[in-house]
């Protein structure tokens, strides 16, 4: 079993659970319930629920990989220790990439609400200079320690989680019963196309997990805090949908900007607008610390297991205690892709990434169970195969509703990692014999 040099296991169940929750609530839900209606109008939640479903049972594919495998790397770490370093290799990069993408569309997000309200975020050098001081700001940070990076996760998700909950409990005097009514239910192929939209707003989840190493009794601990988690998430996000659409009805597709400001506001007058405004960019600025806290740690996992040939990586701080160089690379790489991305197109790069990491997570349970030399302990899905089936099922056909171009990009780009893969495994085999 692998183990993690210098790094102190110091999360307990609500600090992971927090940390969860302030990854997934990120950019997404704040402007996709509009989205969601124009294609679906009062049945969009049988999106939510759909969407619910899917992670909830690949989360408990994570839950129980996550129990066994508890050194840090989160899925990569998973897929890498059920079938070897290239899938592995392949993974790692699918998540690092999605990640990497997802925090540049988010960041690229924050400072689009910036400049709705203040223009001069609109200039090119200001854009560039918020960015630059978001990544390295919140770099530094978690370079200083886990403790400084976690305990900023926790004051975020706290922050970002008081304006929806006003939404979803104050706005109900809002709602009309009639804009709740569905009226004819969508077909299979429109539920599947709009849920690959909305899967933005739901992932996250693994990323809250990379930091595995360093969780108090991962065995009890990553269970809890995925239970606790995602139940929290599709509860809360089902309810900012039911309020958006009975307080808006059909007008709520007309607000793809802000639609929960925009419903808090007819229901809660201007100081409503003003709190959920205020709550999406704190809600964006807690999904970047917290990808920043957990993302840089993938890096560090596959210099560590040596899939990335750059021992730098995976160098430990001395007094800090945290994988220093991977963080500020992270940063760097991060802020690159975000200076030059839109949101739009940034999120469906990373939904894609995330889907495949998925499946292997996936298909790493199914492996671990099958192999005998495997530790057993440790938290088990109830039901045999059959949520992991399910899973795999259910991803597939996710997979099945991304453009074909989309696709043949998908293959391409593993075809060049496996050629990069390949490369380095002949230059790794060459050193050992000189």
């Amino acid at each position: 079993m692998k183990k993690d040099k210098g790094l102190k296991r110091s999360i307990g169940t609500i600090g992971l659970s927090a940390n969860i929750i302030n990854v997934i609530i990120g950019a997404g839900i704040f402007a996709l319930p509009a989205v969601i209606a124009s294609k679906m109008g009062a049945s969009s939640i049988v999106a939510f629920l759909f969407c619910g479903v899917l992670i909830a049972l690949i989360m408990l594919c994570f839950a129980e990989v996550g129990s066994k495998v508890t050194v840090t790397g989160g899925p990569y770490t998973y897929i890498e220790t059920a079938f070897g370093k290239y899938a592995g290799f392949l993974g790692g990069i699918f998540i690092i990439g999605g990640t990497l993408f997802a925090d540049a569309a988010v960041s690229n997000a924050l400072v689009s609400m910036l400049v709705s309200s203040y223009p001069i975020f609109a200039e090119e050098w200001v854009r560039l200079l918020t960015l630059f001081l978001l990544f390295f700001g919140l770099g530094s940070v978690n370079v200083l320690g886990l403790k400084q990076g976690i305990g900023l996760v926790k004051f975020n998700t706290l922050a970002k989680l008081i304006p929806l909950l006003v939404l979803v409990t104050l706005g109900w005097k809002g709602v009309s019963s009639a804009n709740l009514v569905i009226e004819a239910m969508p077909d299979f192929k429109t539920i599947g196309e709009t849920s690959l939209i909305l899967f933005f707003a739901f992932q996250g989840a693994e990323t809250g997990l990379v930091v595995g190493g360093e969780v108090k009794q991962p065995g009890k601990t990553i269970p809890k805090g995925i239970l606790i988690s995602i139940l929290f998430v599709v509860l809360i996000y089902i309810l900012i949908q039911s309020v958006c659409q009975g307080i808006l009805g059909d007008s709520l597709p007309k607000f793809e900007a802000a639609p929960l400001a925009e419903a808090a506001k007819e229901a809660l007058g201007p100081i409503g607008f003003t709190l959920l405004f205020v709550g999406a960019m704190v809600s964006m600025f807690g999904y970047m610390s917290g990808a920043i806290l957990n993302n840089p740690r993938i890096l560090y996992a596959l210099s560590r297991d040596r899939v990335l040939p750059i021992p730098f990586l995976s160098k430990i701080h001395r007094s800090f205690a945290t994988p220093a160089n991977a963080i500020i690379i992270y940063a760097i790489i991060a802020f690159t892709i975000a200076a030059s991305g839109n949101f739009k197109k940034l999120a469906v790069i990373a939904s894609s990434a995330m889907l495949l990491a998925y499946l292997g997570v996936a298909l790493a349970v199914i492996k671990l169970r099958l192999s005998k030399s495997f530790d057993s302990s440790g938290f088990k899905i109830p039901g045999g195969f059959t949520i992991p089936i399910l899973s795999v099922g259910l991803i597939v056909y996710f997979l099945t509703n991304i453009p074909s171009n989309d696709l043949v990009i998908t293959l391409i780009v593993i075809g060049i990692l496996s050629l990069i893969h390949l490369i380095i495994k002949v230059l790794s085999k060459r050193k050992t014999l000189e």
